[in-house]
């Protein structure tokens, strides 16, 4: 039995609302809650939490100066239609892409690194 579920997944920025909008556009969540130091995305069962860091400094991944601190894997179908998508929803592309036929690696608009994957595990 496990001891502890999974609640919520927090991301630091500087600008909560701009991240909470990305993602519940790009994840299809609907922003349930804001306020000025959080604003809460709903996800089915799940929660991402964009919270508002005092001198937030985004990852500069792959440049460890200041590390990706954690990063998401992201299942798609079609790689190259999710990742026009993300873009057109403001993530950019990063320059560096390990395996491109398989996962993409994206930033979302606070500079954390994400992949779109069309399989997660081998």
């Amino acid at each position: 039995m496990a001891t502890a579920r999974l609640g919520l997944t927090a991301l630091d920025c500087s600008d909560p609302s701009v991240l909470a909008d990305f993602w519940a556009a790009l994840l299809g969540g609907e922003v349930a809650h804001r306020n000025d130091e959080f604003h809460a995305v709903k996800v089915d069962e799940d929660w991402l939490v964009a919270v508002k860091v005092q001198d937030y400094k985004p990852p500069t991944w792959p440049d460890p100066t200041v590390p990706k601190q954690m990063h998401l894997h992201l299942k798609v179908d079609d790689l190259d239609a999710a990742q026009t998508d993300a873009v057109r929803l403001g993530a950019r592309v990063a320059t560096e892409q390990t395996n491109p036929e398989h996962w993409r690696i994206l930033l979302d608009p606070a500079g954390h690194p994400f992949c779109l994957a069309t399989q997660l595990l081998d």
